[in-house]
């Protein structure tokens, strides 16, 4: 593990150290008071879209760092995945090798001992590259569900439990989401009863990203019925199983979508699986104060995701703004097309101070007592609902306004959406 942390730490001071001869090579012009540091992570003079200002120098690496292993993956990778609906196991194995898997791990296992909002970086510069959200799903749950672990199991669990996932030997999937309850997690409805030094695990979950390639699962279930607990939140507990899928009482069911194919979804059935009771994370009972700590998680690396998504967008649409000629000029020198993407820019600059402030938050919090899990929860909740909105209103701006307008499909006719 200390030979992956150092490989780590090297990979970041090699951008560091190549950013700053950089920065004593060139030469601007007397007359441009800016830094290359303050025009964005790249040293090209090439135009960025996304305003990088107030980000640390930590995010800045990171962000250059993984968009370098990001440019191995071409917009023809990704599509070829999500037609196949094979699952994009090179680029997990190129982030884990650099080992960024562990960005938010701590260091004594293998991780980099970084925060949510380094993290957050790293998924939106995933998504930014053109990966989206299969990109993305392919590691953001072993980036999110394992902090309750790392922050609740005992030294041994951690120890046990972390450092291969770190590696890329093994991965884990976030159980969840059930099929009758929605979003009252409080009313989940699989149970884990004891027996013995084991538990024995029924019931459903749905929706569970990557559940097919995944060896490890963080397993939210109730231990007591709900009717005999003071509090809905009590009798929930958090495991991190082992998901051996031949073993008795577990079966496993794809579930077909019209995109997003490359990352699988699933049915998960529970009919008496044997877990071990060493894999309860905390204290029984308490499982849904601890699974917070991954949920809040979840919500600033997905709104990060989103924000790669609809800068993205903006950016492809921009482009095809400038270079397509309607009439002797480029449509983008048209109010009609500049207009819905500004607002759509601006939307997106909005949700990232959000998004961003919301990260710096859950990080905050570990250290400082002023700042409550109440306040870190509205404002993870608010990024990602912001973030999505946002990007949501880019990729419609981006299609409508740019690759439809003027001589597109004849069922739309000439002019714009809007």
């Amino acid at each position: 593990m200390a030979s992956k942390l150092a490989l780590f730490k090297a990979s970041l001071l090699s951008h560091i150290a190549c950013r700053s001869v950089h920065r004593s090579q060139i030469q601007l012009p007397c007359h441009v008071p800016v830094t290359i540091a303050q025009r964005g992570f790249a040293v090209s003079s090439r135009r960025r879209l996304m305003e990088m200002s107030g980000f640390t120098t930590e995010q800045m690496d990171v962000r250059e760092a993984v968009s370098k292993i990001c440019s191995k993956y071409p917009d023809e990778y990704w599509a070829e995945h999500d037609e196949s609906g094979v699952y994009p196991h090179e680029l997990h194995a190129d982030l884990a090798k650099d080992g960024w898997i562990g960005i938010a791990l701590p260091e004594e296992l293998g991780g980099a001992g970084l925060g949510i909002s380094e993290a957050t970086m790293m998924l939106h510069t995933i998504a930014e590259s053109g990966a989206g959200i299969a990109g993305a799903q392919s590691i953001h749950a072993n980036v999110y569900a394992t902090q309750p672990v790392a922050k609740f199991a005992t030294p041994e669990q951690r120890h046990r439990m972390l450092p291969k996932l770190i590696a890329g030997e093994t991965r884990t999937c976030f159980g969840v989401t059930e099929p009758n309850t929605g979003l009252e997690t409080l009313k989940l409805k699989t149970t884990a009863r004891k027996d013995g030094d084991s538990y024995l695990v029924s019931g459903q979950k749905i929706w569970i990203s990557s559940a097919q390639v995944a060896t490890k699962m963080v397993l939210l279930a109730r231990t007591t019925p709900l009717e005999e607990v003071k509090k809905p939140s009590e009798g929930l507990s958090l495991f991190f199983v082992d998901l051996d899928k031949s073993a008795p009482g577990l079966e496993l069911k794809r579930i077909k979508k019209m995109g997003g194919r490359a990352i699988d979804a699933n049915e998960i059935f529970f009919d008496n699986f044997k877990i071990s009771a060493d894999t309860l994370i905390g204290k029984e009972g308490q499982g849904f104060k601890i699974v917070l700590h991954g949920m809040n998680a979840e919500r600033c690396l997905l709104a990060g995701e989103a924000l790669g998504i609809g800068y993205a967008a903006l950016k492809r649409a921009a482009n095809y703004a400038n270079e397509r000629v309607v009439f002797g000029r480029p449509i983008g020198m048209n109010q009609g097309i500049q207009h819905p993407l500004a607002s759509a820019y601006m939307h997106l600059e909005a949700a990232k101070l959000a998004t961003y402030h919301a990260a710096r938050l859950y990080d905050s919090s570990t250290e400082d007592p002023t700042i409550t899990q109440h306040a870190v929860g509205i404002a993870c909740n608010s990024a990602k609902y912001l973030a999505a909105e946002a990007a949501f209103a880019a990729c419609e701006r981006a299609v409508s306004g740019s690759v439809l307008c003027c001589g597109g499909r004849p069922e739309i006719g000439c002019g714009c959406l809007d």
